[in-house]
């Protein structure tokens, strides 16, 4: 199993302030995948996200990339984890903002051993033509592109996005999708996506609701719709 996460438990605070946010979560999601974690505020798919990151660690329970086992990693393996497997894409774009389109890209490459071609990738965001313009020269879909960039560029073997529209208006949110979907099927990176957003679900591979800390409904999307073809 290619991401494999068995029995993760996450609580926060203490006493009459003690709330557990994940409650027993075990998933799997194969290679290339397209996941996509929906749920109310509250229901825990930011946090079980920032644990697939190495961001945050869970109380109890087991995740393993390609039978890899991240669990008990100290920090500087865990800082290694996320540069060989994981890109980051969040809803504020965290662009280095006197660094060029071309150069906030690099600074992802620089992390990797096996980077993608940064000319290549710049035609694929569509930012070729504004590669020498500086953050604050850019709409917020192109800083957007930008910081898909600078997370692809890497080839990471999971893409990790949280909320990469929630930002953005209604037509720039579907060209990033499209565009998202475009990395999946041009480098087959597995992409755990979480969105509150309903429409979302139906151009992924996988769903996962959540509530209440809890898996709801675990599916594969039968027939999946093009970015470009939702509606909400």
């Amino acid at each position: 199993m290619f991401l494999e996460l068995k029995n993760i438990k996450k609580s926060f605070g203490d006493g009459d302030s003690h709330v557990e946010v994940l409650k027993d979560i075990s998933l799997q999601v194969q290679k290339g995948e397209f996941c996509v974690l929906l749920g109310p505020s509250g229901s825990g798919k930011s946090t079980l996200l920032n644990i697939i990151g190495g961001i945050d660690n869970a109380d109890s329970g087991e995740i393993s990339i390609m039978g890899e086992s991240m669990s008990n990693l100290k920090e500087k393996q865990l800082t290694n984890y996320r540069r060989k497997h994981l890109g980051y894409v969040f809803q504020m774009y965290n662009l280095i903002p006197n660094l060029t389109v071309r150069e906030n890209i690099e600074v992802g490459a620089y992390l990797s051993d096996k980077p993608l071609n940064v000319d290549e990738l710049l035609k694929v965001l569509g930012l070729y033509e504004h590669q020498e313009k500086i953050p604050n020269q850019l709409s917020g879909g192109q800083q957007q592109r930008c910081s898909i960039g600078r997370a692809i560029v890497k080839n990471p073997d999971i893409l990790l996005c949280d909320e990469p529209t929630g930002a953005l208006d209604y037509s720039t949110s579907k060209e990033i999708l499209k565009l998202i979907e475009t990395v999946n099927n041009t480098y087959n990176n597995t992409i755990v996506m979480v969105t509150h957003n309903d429409a979302i679900k139906n151009m992924a591979d996988r769903v996962v609701l959540l509530r209440d800390g809890k898996i709801r409904k675990n599916y594969l999307n039968e027939e999946k719709i093009a970015a470009m073809d939702l509606e909400w």
